[in-house]
């Protein structure tokens, strides 16, 4: 498939899955000890180690593709079950055709999509994982500046070595590479699909929320894509980025206007 309507399915899709995560009790219920701030630092972490350990440890990708070719799976099993809109235990089945049809048919496009629904299935219940474990507005934070780094190293220059050498990464027996999302001439970082997963999770308690927000970055992604003319690598982080932004500012806007219509009722 060439490279416009393929970076247009995997943008939409990116779009998309800020409005697939549900309400997850689980994490809240199990892992509320493990509630901190700290945990707001992993999507930049993995973003800088993805930049700068790939290049210098020589394992690292070999490595990375066999933790993706089991944790991939196991968190779209979890996601199918529980973590989004819609789960049922029974749909967590869905992962041994998905994961068949990616493993026999590696270069086909249908083999490519059923390896880049896992991979984006997978981000919804880390995601909502890491929205239970860490306050919300220091994720927020987390997803801006994630953002921001993510375009330092792209314009820098400094993923291009690192997203090769995971792209080249195998595993045995001509597994799925589960590492990298690929679908047709085009590609995203595991990272770009993440983050999405996390705008929405924090927004799942307002579902038509998650509906619009996620519209309007599909919209934006769209047509950061226009970039592509003059660029081969774009910071896909930065349209979901400032969607979050910009829905927050709105809300704050009407949170202010609806104060002050309280305010001038009561001097009334």
């Amino acid at each position: 498939m060439p490279f416009w309507p393929s970076i247009l399915i995997l943008s939409v899709l990116q779009g998309l899955l800020v409005a697939v995560p549900g309400v997850w009790e689980w994490p809240e219920r199990h892992l509320s000890r493990l509630r901190s701030g700290w945990w707001a630092l992993i999507p930049v972490a993995s973003l800088i180690g993805v930049a700068f350990g790939l290049t210098r440890i020589a394992a690292a990708p070999d490595q990375l593709t066999y933790l993706a070719l089991w944790a991939v799976p196991a968190l779209a099993v979890v996601s199918l079950g529980w973590a989004m809109h819609g789960a049922r235990p029974i749909y967590a089945l869905l992962v041994v055709p998905l994961f068949g049809l990616a493993w026999v048919l590696p270069s086909a496009l249908l083999g490519q999509g059923a390896a880049t629904l896992l991979t984006a299935l997978s981000c919804v219940s880390l995601a909502g994982a890491l929205v239970a474990v860490t306050p919300s507005r220091l994720v927020r934070v987390g997803v801006v500046v994630m953002a921001v780094i993510d375009a330092i190293l792209v314009f820098g220059h400094h993923l291009t070595v690192s997203n090769n050498l995971l792209i080249q990464a195998h595993p045995i027996a001509q597994l799925p590479r589960m590492q990298a999302v690929l679908f047709g001439s085009a590609a995203m970082g595991y990272g770009d699909l993440f983050v999405a997963c996390v705008v929405g999770a924090l927004v799942v308690a307002r579902p038509g929320r998650q509906w619009k927000l996620a519209l309007v970055i599909i919209g934006l992604t769209v047509v950061s894509n226009v970039g592509f003319i003059w660029t081969t690598e774009l910071p896909a982080t930065v349209p979901v980025a400032v969607g979050l932004v910009g829905s927050d500012a709105y809300d704050a806007i009407r949170r202010h206007r609806a104060r002050r219509s309280i305010s001038e009722c009561g001097g009334q």
